[in-house]
């Protein structure tokens, strides 16, 4: 079955930096859109930054600017840079594979990103 793990989150103070991997397995990764999404306690999930499958990106207007996102379809990784945290993206980052067109998208289980000095 299609798998989607998530790695890299953890506690670090505003200001730092944490990069998020995203490892996928039994898929053909380089035909599927990938996407970072992120939820807050009592928040709605949010996409956060999205690769295509052609390589064009597209982010969150609160991110713009501090995270980059990029894929090695070698690797069948998405990595997700982000820098000059604030207290603000503190949420539960998910990985996200989807084709357009197709009714399947697969979900990784989430990894714990908090920014608190």
């Amino acid at each position: 079955q299609v798998q989607l793990v998530e790695s890299g989150g953890g506690l670090v103070q505003p200001g730092g930096s944490l990069r998020l991997s995203c490892a996928a397995s039994r898929i053909t990764f380089s035909l599927y859109n990938m996407g970072w999404y992120r939820q807050a306690p009592g928040k709605q999930r949010e996409l956060v930054a999205e690769v295509t499958s052609t390589g064009r990106t597209n982010y969150a207007a609160s991110v713009k600017g501090r995270f980059t996102i990029s894929r090695e379809n070698g690797k069948k990784t998405v990595y997700l840079q982000m820098n000059s945290l604030k207290s603000e993206d503190t949420a539960v980052y998910y990985c996200n594979a989807g084709i357009t067109g197709a009714a399947n998208n697969f979900w990784g289980q989430g990894t714990q990103v908090t920014v608190s000095s």
